[in-house]
């Protein structure tokens, strides 16, 4: 921790610049108080720390969730700097008695009061949840920034999440849906978007990086993404995907294969139609081929050419399927709550720029096309390159 009391009542606040002879000084003339459960700590000047307090072993502060590493007091203490050099009121650890919460930095920003989470271990879920509808009840704008070392980039633009990372994902006034991260040894932010995920656990996503220096707070809270999306990337993607799923199921994908084994399709000649890429994807932690099978054997395989489907119809196949535990959405506490309406609407009409569908309002859409099964490998390879060469361009507009 940066801030502390001493027993005259003066708060000593570390993200203020102090050279070491004058805190050894005044470690010998003043006992440091914690300001939330009111025990003495420590003063810490070592040569490789950075100066801080630090609770007694055997203190129980009922704030206190993680021990502080080097990495987190240090982004901590630049973001705190980085708001004061933009002239923003904050303040550095600040205890809100009425909540009994703590937020890394609070500050106000065009009138609004914010608590900024500088997060660099894992959380359990509903200790997340808990902290930010606590901030949200007591008129506080939760905004969580992850530690960039957990950032974990497999490849260009394609990047592992876990469950842990996704609990950052937020989505600014301006419709963006991002993650906020800072890294403190390069003293850079980085953003994540936008996310569109292909499995439980990996997403394509841009990544952008700014020094702080050069970045401002309405650039971190509104930022603005001028990103195309890699469409033949994702292909790539959905057939190393279904390789894996073939060779290395999990129980679930075990029950999925063979459910598509018995409605006479094969997971290597599923037609392009099925594992197209969607804004929201991020939604559902079943995989687009997964879950976008069971949409066309529920609806889209029983229809006839100019059938009507409700959206509704199409959503009720995903909430049986969820209920069966064949798909899960996505735990999003800053998201929450959501439809999966969503998600479904936006494949619909990915199905319309394709030539399947035609949007026909009031959450009607009819079947222009049947969609073409595969039979032979033969006729799944020339399916694809006529399908890829034909939409590609349009299916990178998300």
């Amino acid at each position: 921790m940066l801030t502390a009391i001493t027993k005259k009542g003066h708060t000593i606040n570390l993200g203020f610049p102090f050279d070491k002879d004058s805190l050894l000084h005044l470690r010998e003339q003043e006992e440091f108080i914690c300001p939330v459960c009111g025990t003495e700590v420590l003063l810490k000047l070592g040569n490789q720390r950075i100066f801080h307090f630090a609770h007694r072993s055997d203190a129980a502060c009922e704030v206190q969730f993680e021990r502080e590493t080097i990495y987190h007091l240090e982004g901590k203490l630049q973001l705190y700097q980085w708001l004061l050099s933009q002239g923003i009121h904050a303040e550095l650890e600040f205890y809100d008695s009425e909540m009994k919460q703590r937020p890394d930095i609070m500050f106000y920003y065009n009138g609004v009061q914010y608590a900024l989470e500088y997060q660099c271990s894992t959380l359990p879920e509903d200790l997340f949840i808990k902290r930010t509808q606590v901030y949200v009840e007591h008129g506080y704008i939760p905004l969580w920034i992850m530690g960039y070392k957990h950032v974990k980039e497999k490849r260009h633009e394609l990047f592992e999440l876990n469950h842990f990372d996704y609990y950052f994902l937020t989505k600014s006034q301006n419709g963006q849906y991002y993650i906020p991260t800072y890294c403190p040894e390069k003293m850079n932010f980085h953003l994540l978007s936008p996310i569109i995920s292909y499995s439980a656990k990996n997403a394509f996503a841009h990544h952008i990086q700014f020094p702080h220096h050069s970045f401002t707070i309405h650039s971190l809270l509104e930022p603005e993404f001028n990103t195309k999306f890699n469409i033949n990337s994702w292909y790539k993607e959905m057939d190393r995907f279904k390789m894996n799923c073939s060779l290395r199921p999990s129980p679930s994908q075990k029950k999925f294969l063979q459910e598509i084994y018995q409605h006479c399709l094969n997971l290597f000649l599923l037609p392009p139609e099925i594992g197209l890429p969607v804004r929201h994807s991020f939604l559902i932690q079943t995989p687009p081929v997964i879950w976008q099978t069971y949409l066309y054997i529920d609806v889209i395989q029983k229809l006839s050419k100019n059938d009507f489907i409700h959206l509704k119809d199409a959503e009720r196949s995903l909430l049986k399927r969820m209920k069966k535990k064949q798909i899960t959405l996505r735990n999003l506490p800053q998201l929450f709550p959501y439809s999966i309406e969503t998600i479904v609407t936006e494949y619909f009409l990915q199905l319309e720029k394709v030539g399947v569908l035609v949007n026909k309002g009031s959450l009607h859409f009819q079947l222009q096309r049947n969609v073409f099964v595969p039979k032979t490998n033969k006729e799944s390879e020339e399916r694809k390159g006529e399908f890829y060469q034909k939409y590609k361009q349009i299916l990178t507009k998300l």
